[in-house]
Parts: structure tokens; C-alpha cells; sequence
């Protein structure tokens, strides 16, 4: 029962994430550069989408992309 109380006091305490990102932001949190960023996209590679003349990530859309393109190790 304390394990259950406290990961709801965790979910509760936990800082809110932004669901869209900008390339700045992306860059900040996840480390992929600005230029690879614009690579990416062109190539098709990365999920993004395009409001009028802004770019933006969708946090769940990347660490689901992020996931399918682990490499496993032996």
C-alpha cells in the first residue's frame, strides 16, 4: 500500500513536460543538433510536424521513434 501512495505522490510532485517542442528544445533535451534536426526531416527519418512556418515534436512521437530505433546489445 506505501508503494502505491507513493508513486501517486511521485506523479503528483513531478514537473510537467511540454508535449510539443520546438528544434531548440529538442536540441536541449534530447541532444540531437538543430542541423541534424533539418537532416532528418528531410530525409523522412524523424517524426515532426509543420504548423504554417514552425516546427514541432511531439515528445511521445519521439521517444516512441527513439525506442523503435534501439540497437540491442549482446
Amino acid at each position: 500500500m506505501e508503494t502505491t501512495r507513493n508513486k501517486a505522490i511521485e506523479a503528483l510532485t513531478a514537473p510537467i513536460q511540454k508535449q510539443w517542442l520546438t528544434p531548440k528544445e529538442l536540441q536541449s533535451e534530447y541532444g540531437f543538433g538543430v542541423s541534424t534536426q533539418a537532416k532528418y526531416r528531410m530525409d523522412r527519418k524523424i517524426p515532426f510536424s509543420k504548423i504554417g512556418k514552425y516546427i514541432r515534436y511531439n515528445r511521445v512521437e519521439i521517444n516512441e521513434w527513439l525506442n523503435s530505433n534501439r540497437v540491442e546489445v549482446a
